[in-house]
């Protein structure tokens, strides 16, 4: 069982890796196109909306856009999609293998919502379809029509749903399934309104029909709050590595600034793309907002050492705990590893336990069983270059305890 373990570990960073590299693919394009069409130049004669010029890697392109569509349809098309859809299948994945499969450890949090196992696991994919079905509703009504009110409507509801899942999950999960819920509503986008409008022009070309304008038009609107939700997006994905970031009881107001650093950054971006330069109150907005989040950070606290000490034990964690040899290595984690991973760390200079691992109670150390594994059993990756000097010995009980409860 225990090279179940370590299997585990790199095909959760297998999908890490796919889900970073098409990350990378689907935001670079995103990107690309949105600087693109922002920056052409409109003041040319002909059928075209505008064109650019543009040198890369030692060659010159000409790009044209067409505002609909060209007369006739081009022998090579090339569609951009498959970024978008690989992004979000893989982020899929790695939410199942580490959320799910992982649940006792990083998505429940009895002390806020005692969940079962299937309850949490419905309510987190649940979410996510809820979340594209109510947003898609929005941009169909009325709404659809007036761009700024809707982007204020979405943001409400990505405030509300912050709030939402951290009265529920872990703040880790929390930060983590607002970036997925959002990631939902940019990828259903894509698939859903995006490609089929596009489609449709494609059919009208093929058929000899002049394209409806309102295609174009509708996806646009897609497009644009694809584009403010990136980077919200990117700093909840790293969010799970910060503790300063997810373990406060603010951390949904926290996420709620983050979007707007979003609007405020992209906003700069943008108008830098069409008009040569970016309004600098941006700029200051950004940073105050910034200011904001990191004194927020530190503004609530978690559970304290008495409460992780009387908080009851899962099964899962009563198992690691009644394993043979757990005596001895509750010596050894609390004397080697607790001194950085506690609620008010010792080490000098030391403010907050690493990525929120905490290896002081019982508990504490039986929730972690499988990083203590792995990270100071199977590899010496814990203490950092083995500050606390853990012996080989030391490390062999680890791996006994390990394998003997599983």
């Amino acid at each position: 069982m225990y090279d179940l373990a370590i299997l585990w570990d790199w095909f959760e960073f297998a999908i890490r890796w796919l889900h970073v590299i098409t990350a990378i693919a689907w935001i670079g394009s995103s990107f690309y196109f949105i600087a693109l069409d922002l920056s052409l130049n409109r003041d040319i004669p002909g059928p075209a909306d505008g064109e650019e010029w543009q040198v890369h890697g030692g060659g010159f392109y000409h790009i044209q856009k067409y505002l609909v569509a060209p007369d006739a349809m081009p022998e090579h098309l090339t569609w951009f999609k498959w970024e978008s859809y690989s992004t979000w299948l893989s982020g899929a994945a790695l939410l199942m293998v580490v959320y799910w499969a992982g649940a006792e450890l990083y998505l429940i949090d009895p002390a806020k919502a005692d969940l079962a196992l299937w309850q949490a696991i419905l309510i987190s994919a649940g979410s996510l379809a809820v979340g594209w079905v109510i947003y898609d509703f929005l941009c169909k009504s009325a709404l659809g029509e007036q761009p700024t009110a809707l982007m204020l409507l979405l943001f409400v509801m990505l405030v509300a749903m912050s709030w939402g899942y951290h009265q529920l999950f872990t703040g880790r999960a929390a930060m983590l399934h607002l970036g997925a819920f959002t990631a939902t509503i940019m990828s259903a986008n894509v698939f859903f309104i995006i490609m089929p409008n596009q489609r449709i022009v494609v059919a009208d070309l093929k058929a000899g029909r002049t394209p409806d304008a309102k295609y174009g038009k509708i996806a646009k609107l897609r497009s644009t709050h694809n584009n403010y939700l990136t980077l919200p997006v990117i700093f909840l994905m790293l969010s799970n590595h910060y503790p300063l970031a997810f373990a406060t009881e603010y951390a949904w107001v926290i996420a709620a600034m983050v979007f707007l650093m979003g609007v405020t950054i992209r906003h700069y971006f943008n108008t830098m793309h069409s008009s040569g330069s970016g309004p600098r109150w941006t700029i200051g907005a950004t940073v105050i907002l910034f200011l904001l989040v990191a004194w927020l950070s530190t503004a609530g606290t978690g559970e304290s050492w008495e409460e992780a000490e009387a908080r009851p034990l899962t099964e899962t964690e009563l198992m690691f705990v009644e394993a043979e040899g757990f005596e001895n290595v509750a010596d050894i984690v609390i004397g080697r590893c607790s001194m950085c991973h506690a609620r008010e760390p010792a080490w000098d200079g030391m403010h907050w336990a690493p990525k929120g691992v905490y290896l002081e109670t019982h508990g504490d150390i039986a929730r972690q069983a499988r990083q203590i594994y792995l990270q100071s059993a199977v590899s010496h990756a814990m203490p950092p270059a083995n500050i606390t000097e853990l012996g080989a010995d030391e490390r062999a009980v680890l791996a006994a305890w390990y394998r003997a409860a599983r």
